[in-house]
């Protein structure tokens, strides 16, 4: 059979050839953009384009890290931060997944609670700080339920979007057999939510940071944030840059942990980018 040639202008298709990459070559390619930026503010700083009293240079900020680590600031730092952040994270995720099966698979919930909710969900978290040290203090309970309130609705609208896209026939197909609601939830509804489960966690874990940040500038005694006021009182440009660092690298292990988590929960899924 003999092919037609294609009209005037056009070619004919031809199928796009992709070409596998290991992870050493994606780990490098992600690499790049860290090790441009380390070494465009390591030349800043040794040209004088950078001075001390701005950002003190990477020299510097190691020294620090090792100033830090060896008088036990640093662990003593991050262990009331990760356990403040971990607390307010838990307790987030624990509301928004329940708030969110509640909503996405019962209506009478829905009716209930959905447009409180999202009323509530419009009102900036850090608008909330004042309130809460009115309500609780400034002592750990007003940050920990501070990081609580921020991370409870990315959850929360993961979730019921995730529960309602959940295939009705297959939550019927499932009742016909007998299946209670309870099971309904945890053996189907849920596993097929998965996906906006992990999207929700991603930007929970996210936004704990975030709200960690805000939450120990509450008159902070210990922490990540105590360690920056004491850095600002003495004009510790190295110190605040450690400080800036390590909510960085908070940021960046949380989404290591959800990409993890993606692997490891749902292994059918292509890496994000992939077949790109």
């Amino acid at each position: 059979m003999s092919e037609t040639a294609p009209p005037p202008g056009l070619v004919r298709p031809q199928p796009r050839r992709y070409r596998a990459r290991g992870r050493a070559h994606s780990a490098t390619v992600r690499a790049l953009g860290p090790i441009a930026l380390l070494t465009l503010w390591w030349a800043a700083s040794a040209t004088g384009l950078l001075t001390p009293d701005v950002l003190a240079s990477p020299a510097e900020v190691l020294r620090a890290v090792g100033e830090l680590w060896g008088n036990g600031q640093l662990p003593d730092a991050l262990t009331t931060s990760l356990t403040r952040s971990g607390l307010g994270l838990l307790i987030g995720l624990t509301a928004g997944l329940t708030l969110g099966v509640t909503t996405g698979f019962s209506r009478l919930g829905d009716e209930l609670l959905d447009s409180s909710i999202q009323t509530l969900r419009t009102i900036p978290f850090l608008s909330l700080v004042p309130l809460f040290m009115v309500w609780f203090g400034i002592n750990e309970t007003a940050k920990i339920l501070l990081i609580a309130v921020a991370t409870t609705f990315p959850m929360y609208v993961s979730t019921t979007s995730g529960v309602r896209a959940t295939d009705p026939k297959l939550i019927e197909a499932m009742r016909s057999f007998g299946m209670g609601r309870l099971a309904l939830v945890r053996q189907v509804v849920l596993p097929g939510a998965l996906p906006s489960l992990l999207a929700g966690l991603r930007l929970s874990m996210t936004l704990s940071v975030i709200a960690l940040i805000a939450a120990e500038e509450i008159n902070a005694t210990a922490g990540i944030g105590y360690l920056m006021s004491q850095a600002q009182s003495y004009a510790r440009t190295d110190v605040l840059a450690v400080c800036i660092l390590v909510y960085g690298l908070l940021g960046l292990t949380a989404d290591v942990v959800v990409r993890l988590l993606e692997r490891v929960l749902m292994p059918w899924r292509t890496p994000q980018g992939a077949t790109r």
